[in-house]
Parts: C-alpha cells; structure tokens; sequence
C-alpha cells in the first residue's frame, strides 16, 4: 500500500477544507454526517473509516512494545502505511505511546485495557479539530493519556487539574510553532510537552532522544520546512 500523502483515500486529489460544515455521505461506509472537509472531486471519507487500520496498528504495535522511548515508538508506528501523513489516527497514538512508554518504566497500569481506554477517548476526537476548535488532537491526547493514567475524573481533584495542565502545555508548545497543520510535528511536540509532565508530576523520566530529525517532510504539501524545528532536509 502506498500511504496517501494528506490526499483524498479514494481518488489521491487534494483535500479542500470549508468554512461552513455540510451534510456529507463517507465513500466507504455510507455514513451521512456534518463535515468541514472533502476533496477536490466531492469524496468524503469519516474520521473512522480514514483511521481504521492504522488504530488497529496503532494497538497491536503498543501492546507488544517492550520501548521506554515515545518518540521511538512513535517513529515506528508512523511507517506504517496505514498511518497517513495527516489523519485522527495521531490523536491516539501520541497517548498510546506515552502509555506504553509509562508502563515499561513499571508504572501501574494494566497495559490493554489502557490502550483499549485511549482508542475509545481518542476516536470520538474530530479530525481537523486544530483549526476548526482551536485545539489540536494530539495536545488532547497527552490530556486523555494522563487522565488514564492517573484515572482522573471530572470529580477528581489534583488529578483533574494536571490532566488539563498537560493538555495546555502541549497545546502551547504546539501553538507556538505556528501552522499549517502538521500531524507529525504536532505529535512529536505534543510529546515532548509531556515527557516534562511526567517528570514532574508523575516522577518519570522517559526515555527521550536528543534531538527529533523527521523523515515524512516530503509528504506533506504543507510542510513548513526550516521553520520546523524537527525538518532536515
């Protein structure tokens, strides 16, 4: 399979992005719904349907990991063809990484039924939240990943605060490097941002890489090259 380059999955034409939500029907399941986005020639393809396999590599890859590196895993699972260069896949899989990561460190935490947990929260998170809502999915995925964790919930306390703690300060971090989107840049800060949570707040230390060169610069149209600090050319 070739992985599609930020393009539609049926025809590989550009997507287009609207200001204004219209009905819309998935080219895959048939599924009728409200959506700001389809491609050049009209197709549109639901968040579930776009992210499908890719979540299922996403899971599978996490729950036999034995890395203490999210960045790592996240490397890995991005060259998964199923793993598109943009897509709502990357709102589960920065969680899933830092889960996997948080538990190889020995944290407490039943590793499947954590992962199942950030599948289920981070699928009901719309794709292209970061410019329609302000709020990039893969900021709260670190939220999601630290609310499971901690198993934070809207009656918590101390927990409740640093869950959303950890979503603002990945969302910040990601608001500063400036858009467009990018899921791979995005998911890498979104990382980062919550290796210092767990540091801490949590009292672990990932394993974290000394610098981040991505290699997917030349699959997106968009890609904001040397202002990214993770661009090499």
């Amino acid at each position: 399979m070739q992985r599609a380059k930020g393009a539609c999955l049926v025809c590989g034409e550009p997507l287009v992005y609207l200001n204004e939500a219209e009905p819309m029907k998935c080219s895959f399941c048939g599924k009728e719904e409200p959506s700001y986005a389809k491609c050049q020639s009209g197709h549109y393809v639901c968040d579930a349907c776009h992210a499908k396999k890719g979540i299922e590599g996403i899971i599978g890859y996490c729950s036999a990991s034995q890395k203490k590196d999210p960045v790592a895993m996240l490397m890995d699972m991005m060259n998964n063809p199923y793993i598109h260069m943009h897509g709502p896949e990357h709102h589960i899989m920065v969680g899933a990484a830092l889960i996997t990561a948080y538990k190889n460190f020995g944290g407490k935490i039943e590793l499947d039924k954590a992962l199942e947990e950030m599948k289920k929260r981070g699928s009901r998170y719309p794709g292209g939240s970061c410019g329609f809502w302000g709020c990039c999915g893969a900021a709260v995925s670190v939220g999601m990943c630290v609310s499971i964790i901690t198993e934070t919930t809207p009656l918590s306390g101390k927990t409740w605060g640093l869950a959303n703690m950890a979503t603002a300060r990945a969302l910040d971090a990601i608001g500063r490097l400036g858009g467009p989107r990018c899921c791979k840049r995005d998911s890498f800060t979104a990382v980062i941002a919550a290796a210092g949570v767990f540091r801490e707040s949590l009292g672990v230390e990932l394993d974290m890489p000394q610098g981040i060169k991505c290699t997917f610069s030349a699959e997106n149209k968009q890609c904001i090259k040397k202002a990214c600090p993770y661009y090499c050319g």
